[in-house]
């Protein structure tokens, strides 16, 4: 704790607060029956994750748009852990009317990173209403985006396996300008119908769109910083970001690095091997 202290001694006192309490709930999962996963960087089949273990304590990197809520949200049905997007807190608190909602609409629209203050401000919050309901265990996604929220998530917990989604840029702005959200009822679909050729050996690339059904086509909109010039700037933002990130994780022998091969039909199965993981056992053994 008082190496965390010392990272944010410059920090105001209510992100000295948010590390506490982060450190307070993750330790607390951390102490749980957990699955140790540090060998599936270097084999990915030489560890299966037991269906009958209690916890696992994941983070997810990738690209905006690269699809991490997707699969982490599913692995978080599958193990049963909770999943912590941290662009869903953002878009959370960008709906409520707090303190932070309009300093965060200024930073999303102009395509910025979000201060590591807020991320741990909203975070903490996240966790202390997990804590209160008993929850054990994690995927993070979106978090750490930095070096500094790296280190802080190492002094608090054990990560046992950092999952780095990929995919070619021309793929990921295609997907970006393809989101919709029906103003309704809040459910996300894309419209982009991708297909793009493989360059110096790797596969083509096909993702079908994912679209509406009918009550929902009148009633969509697209996010205000889905335009090709703030993807492309939050692309650029990111890179300059994460490949520190993935060095970190990668020196730890935590960092598992996964093309994604397409849409959810083609990405989802090969995902699951690569972490060895059967998704009919999980249900089996969840319904006994």
């Amino acid at each position: 704790m008082a190496a965390m202290i010392r990272l944010f001694r410059s920090s105001s006192s209510s992100s000295s607060n948010s590390i506490s309490l982060i450190s307070r709930s993750l330790s607390t999962a951390a102490a749980s029956e957990t699955v140790k996963s540090q060998s599936y960087p270097h084999n990915p089949h030489s560890t299966s994750v037991d269906p009958k273990a209690k916890t696992v304590q994941w983070v997810f990197l990738g690209c905006p748009g690269v699809g991490k809520g997707t699969y982490a949200s599913r692995l978080s049905t599958l193990l049963g852990v909770p999943h912590i997007a941290t662009g869903d807190l953002v878009r959370d608190e960008l709906k409520s009317s707090g303190p932070l909602s309009k300093q965060l609409a200024e930073i999303v629209n102009q395509g910025k990173l979000v201060s590591d203050e807020i991320i741990l401000n909203l975070l903490s919050k996240r966790l202390e209403s997990g804590e209160a309901k008993g929850e054990a265990g994690f995927i993070l996604d979106g978090f750490p985006r930095t070096v500094r929220q790296a280190e802080i998530l190492t002094e608090v917990t054990d990560i046992d396996l950092v999952v780095n989604l990929k995919l070619p840029e021309r793929v990921l702005v295609e997907k970006c300008l393809g989101r919709r959200i029906c103003s309704e009822c809040g459910k996300n679909f894309n419209v982009a119908s991708i297909d793009v050729a493989g360059e110096n050996g790797a596969p083509r690339i096909s993702m079908a769109p994912l679209n509406p059904p009918s009550q929902c086509v009148s009633k969509l909109i697209t996010r205000a910083d889905d335009t090709e010039a703030i993807v492309k700037e939050r692309l650029s933002i990111y890179w300059d970001k994460s490949q520190p990130v993935e060095d970190f994780y990668r020196s730890q022998g935590k960092l598992l690095e996964f093309d994604l091969p397409g849409g959810i039909p083609e990405s989802w199965p090969k995902l699951l091997e690569v972490l060895n993981l059967d998704e009919q056992e999980y249900k089996l053994s969840a319904a006994a």
